[in-house]
């Protein structure tokens, strides 16, 4: 259990997606003008991922993995080239789920996001997940940690965003930092503190 909540912490903080990985910037930046909007954004990326990387895991396995079909007599087929085109049919599946329940339930949330709820299919850090699960060879509960960890963080960083350029809204900025220059200081400041939680991970 400490190494599956070490796990987590890890995923959420020494690797957060947007502030130390770099992934998923596009949605970070445009969707953080507003809190609510970010709180929309954070959920639906934390759910999608942590629905996507432990099924990509099991479909991987099963499926996809050189040997995965000895039990059929057939320890020769290696369909690994294909975890690509698998993965991003499982996340589309996911993500048109959680479109058609925000469009039902929260209708407020859903217009909100405009065209970047539908790009959330090819959402690098959504992609990202599962491609680290394969590469780390993580198995089923790892992965579903990883996944809701590495969308639990994504969704701290994107609120934290939100909150700070809301704050800022009102703020009397010099002309070259309004808009998307204070946005940029703001994500590299954020940036800066994050990494130092890879100085407290213990060896």
């Amino acid at each position: 259990m400490t190494d599956l909540w070490n796990l987590f912490l890890s995923a959420a903080f020494v690797e957060n997606a947007p502030l130390t990985l770099f992934l998923g910037l596009c949605t970070f930046l445009a969707l953080s003008r507003r809190t609510p909007s970010a709180i929309g954004l954070g959920i639906a990326v934390t759910a999608v991922m942590g629905v996507t990387v432990p099924l990509n895991q099991v479909i991987y396995h099963a499926l996809l993995a050189p040997g995965a079909w000895a039990w059929a007599g057939m320890p020769d087929i290696d369909l690994s080239y294909l975890k690509l085109i698998s993965f991003i049919g499982v996340i589309a599946a996911t993500v048109q789920l959680v479109e058609m329940v925000l469009d039902r339930f929260f209708p407020a949330i859903y217009a909100s996001f405009g065209v970047f709820l539908p790009l959330l299919t090819v959402h690098c850090a959504i992609l990202a997940g599962s491609l680290f699960m394969v590469d780390r060879d993580y198995s089923i509960g790892e992965s579903a940690v990883f996944g809701l960890g590495q969308g639990f963080g994504f969704g701290v960083a994107v609120v934290l965003l939100g909150a700070i350029r809301a704050r800022l809204a009102y703020a009397d900025l010099p002309q070259g930092l309004r808009g998307l220059g204070i946005t940029f200081t703001l994500a590299g400041m954020m940036s800066l503190g994050f990494s130092a939680f890879a100085q407290m991970v213990t060896p």
